[in-house]
């Protein structure tokens, strides 16, 4: 059975940082890509961040470019979001995801459970 374990998020004040963590069971870790997506109340869903299963190419969505780093553990079977000088507009429900093609695509069905990021004064 495949499942994607995210950390909590929680509630982070401008221009603070938070990582999140999302381990993966069920998969052989080094041979599929990982991503973040993110969705706020209203908007669309959005690709944040991913990163291939050998570590090379990641991609950055360009809001959060210069300020966001994504990485993975081959050992721990986790994938991790760096996230530095959260802005409000950061605010959303992150969702991990586990894809076995490149780029990855959000209709794979590996998906993590959500986890809220509140970004507030």
């Amino acid at each position: 059975q495949v499942q994607l374990v995210e950390s909590e998020g929680g509630l982070v004040h401008p221009g603070g940082s938070s990582r999140l963590t999302c381990e993966v069971h069920g998969l052989i870790f080094g041979n599929v890509a990982m991503g973040w997506f993110r969705q706020a109340p209203g908007k669309d869903r959005d690709l944040v961040a991913a990163i291939r299963w050998d570590g090379n190419p990641k991609y950055y969505g360009d809001s959060v470019k210069g300020r966001f780093a994504i990485s993975r553990d081959i050992l721990k079977n986790t994938v991790y979001l760096q996230m530095n000088n959260l802005k409000p507009e950061d605010t959303a429900i992150y969702y991990c995801l586990a894809d076995e093609r490149w780029p990855l695509s959000p209709d794979t069905p590996y998906w993590g459970q959500g986890t809220q990021v509140t970004v507030s004064s």
